[in-house]
């Protein structure tokens, strides 16, 4: 299989990737608008949005970002992959205990702030776990909990494969364990292997993207940076959108 400088998207849809958001609205609203303006710009036959996982906690509107993602996936061109940031979420409903110290010491007070729920007011700040749960499950929209349960794990298109966190080396595409796939960072980020496939992912944020033969990063930490990252693949071109534009990949 080819590596990235000879890999190429189908040739009848154009992709667009973009990477962790964390709460913040105001950039994938902007992002989305790119896209839009892009496809008036240069009309395609079809084309996918992908969204790389990791949609809450440490930005300011996790329950806005998710309001917004039903809305604009209602007419089946985007997807929306699942992050370790959103399965701590639904984690958190099943076993709160054990799961919550973890999650809001990762932003997940955040998160849970969008949704009205201050873990550090009166009301709850001496409260147990168990109880922050039951107050977020009473808040939480049917639909915002479905959205989080019906997340995919993983998209191929052509010779690129989308993932939030990468792969395990080695293991076959198809049983790649769902831990490595929303959770991995090494032996996947030093790995130099021809997997098969070249992996776009977010999860390990840099200031800007990285790019090598087998993958791709874009999680560009918007939440601290307000970069948001959108990687464009339209055949054999690659490119990152940008306010004037896709910009072509260097390798």
């Amino acid at each position: 299989m080819p590596f990235l400088a000879d890999a190429a998207g189908p040739g009848d849809m154009r992709l667009y990737a973009i990477g962790d958001i964390h709460g913040r609205l105001d950039l994938l609203r902007e992002m989305h608008a790119r896209v839009a303006a892009d496809l008036v710009r240069r009309p395609c036959r079809r084309f996918r949005v992908i969204h790389l996982g990791d949609y809450i906690d440490r930005g300011p509107d996790s329950a806005g970002v998710v309001e917004h993602l039903i809305e604009f996936n209602r007419d089946g061109d985007g997807v929306c992959l699942a992050g370790n940031h959103d399965l701590y979420l639904l984690r958190f409903l099943d076993d709160p205990s054990n799961v919550g110290p973890t999650w809001l010491d990762n932003g997940g007070d955040a998160a849970l702030a969008s949704w009205g729920i201050d873990v550090l007011g009166p009301d709850l700040r001496k409260s147990t776990m168990r109880a922050i749960r039951d107050a977020f499950a009473a808040v939480l929209p049917l639909r915002h909990r479905t959205f989080f349960e019906q997340l995919s794990f993983s998209e191929r298109h052509g010779d690129f494969l989308f993932v939030h966190a990468g792969i395990r080396p080695g293991a076959p595409l198809d049983r790649q364990k769902t831990a490595d796939l929303t959770f991995i960072r090494q032996p996947f980020l030093d790995s130099e292997a021809d997997h098969g496939v070249v992996v776009v992912h977010g999860h390990t944020a840099t200031n800007t993207p990285t790019i090598r033969p087998n993958r791709i990063g874009i999680d560009t930490r918007a939440y601290a940076s307000g970069v948001l990252t959108c990687l464009v693949i339209d055949g054999s071109e690659k490119g990152f959108l940008g306010p004037d534009g896709v910009a072509p990949l260097a390798f």
